[in-house]
């Protein structure tokens, strides 16, 4: 847009101003927003089912971990056991050891008593015994005498039967808890073993969970990012569009009152000409000590991984398009030139904020006048050059750089 108002040039300057606003790139849709406010919305439902089922996953590790650490137990539980297993076994078979040595023993001398008693006589020995050197009385008193140690022998070798036979008894009854327990050992090694696999399993599968969710959340987070830059584009975008119908409006405006631009402008080339300069970065991320005269730029602290301006870095930047040499800091920007009343404000001037109106070393912000109330700042970290009204609490007055 092009209206040639007169010799001051202004409308001029600001349809120009207008043309340089709309050959920055496409603004995103409302489709484009929601969209990716949608996608956003979907990547943070997923993180939240992963987030279920890790939850469960980790759940059911711990309800396996209890289980393996009772199939473990019982194991070792089974190989004491089955080693008090063996040592009642080893002591059956040496009581069974010794039982049959006793019993061994008995029957060699109840077998030797028996030989001995038989040589001593004849093929009858009864007839032997009467026919002896005693006579019939100490034969009967002889042949007592052996029915007695008899009876005492048999006796023993009855009790010797009996303990071979119990420790006989015993070292069944070991061999046979010896096999249960082996046995026993077998399957609770099988259980321990399985159990240990099923928590590698498990732990394996909230393994991959967490790896899911972890990438997941990393989608969740561009999409926000994504979703967040289309958001900002498009508000820029329609700030800018804002200010296009601003200007279209106050140039009808103008030529209807035989006044045009410069009804709106009230200011030279050079005024237009910073305006123009800081329109061009409406949508700018804010950068504490972001901005030079050549554009925005990196700024410190923790501006320093964000490429943009703060308020006196943007006000520098326009001015030395015009070639007016400003600091980096509202201090000396207000101090760069005259006063101008508010009420006599042009495109261009610096006009100041302070925490108090009386004292202009309290100034901590800066913005460029527009027209008409407006100017173009750049307002706080995690906002964006944009244009808003100077009338608000702290402003205390305008400056026109000289140089």
């Amino acid at each position: 847009m092009v209206v040639a108002l007169g010799p001051c040039g202004s409308a001029t300057a600001y349809g120009s101003l207008g043309a340089g606003v709309q050959a920055r790139d496409p603004a995103p849709s409302a489709g484009d927003v929601a969209r990716g406010k949608e996608a956003v919305k979907d990547r943070a439902a997923e993180v939240g089912r992963l987030t279920a089922r890790l939850a469960a996953a980790d759940g059911e590790l711990d309800s396996m971990a209890v289980k393996a650490e009772t199939a473990v137990e019982r194991y070792n539980g089974e190989r004491v056991k089955l080693e008090r297993a063996r040592a009642a076994h080893a002591a059956a078979l040496l009581r069974l050891g010794e039982a049959e040595r006793q019993y061994e023993t008995v029957r060699t001398e109840t077998i030797e008593f028996a030989a001995g008693a038989y040589r001593a006589g004849t093929l009858d020995p009864w007839a032997g015994l009467v026919a002896g050197r005693g006579g019939p009385q100490w034969a009967m008193d002889r042949a007592e005498l052996i029915e007695v140690m008899s009876h005492r022998r048999a006796d023993v070798m009855r009790r010797v039967e009996a303990a071979r036979d119990v420790a006989a008894l015993f070292r069944s009854q070991a061999a046979a808890a010896l096999r249960d327990h082996h046995e026993s050992l077998r399957r609770a090694e099988t259980a321990k073993r399985e159990a240990e696999d099923a928590v590698d399993k498990q732990r394996s599968a909230v393994t991959r969970l967490t790896a899911e969710k972890h990438r997941t959340e990393r989608l969740l987070h561009s999409a926000s990012v994504r979703a967040r830059r289309l958001e900002d584009a498009r508000e820029a975008a329609l700030e800018a569009k804002r200010l296009r119908a601003l200007a279209a409006k106050t140039a009808r405006e103008g030529a209807g009152s035989g006044r045009g631009a410069a009804g709106l402008l009230k200011g030279s080339r050079r005024g237009a000409a910073v305006v123009r300069a800081a329109l061009r970065w409406l949508g700018t991320p804010y950068s504490w000590g972001g901005g030079n005269a050549y554009g925005p730029s990196y700024g410190i602290a923790h501006g320093a991984h964000i490429k943009g301006f703060d308020c006196s870095g943007l006000a520098l930047h326009a001015w030395a398009q015009v070639g007016v040499r400003l600091d980096h800091w509202t201090g000396t920007q207000w101090t760069s030139g005259p006063h101008v009343p508010l009420s006599s404000l042009s495109p261009g001037d610096l006009v100041f904020f302070a925490h108090d109106t009386d004292d202009p070393d309290t100034i901590h912000h800066v913005g460029i006048y527009l027209s008409r109330g407006q100017m173009v700042e750049a307002p706080y970290t995690g906002a964006r050059v944009r244009i808003s009204s100077i009338y608000r609490r702290g402003l205390i007055g305008a400056t026109r750089p000289a140089g």
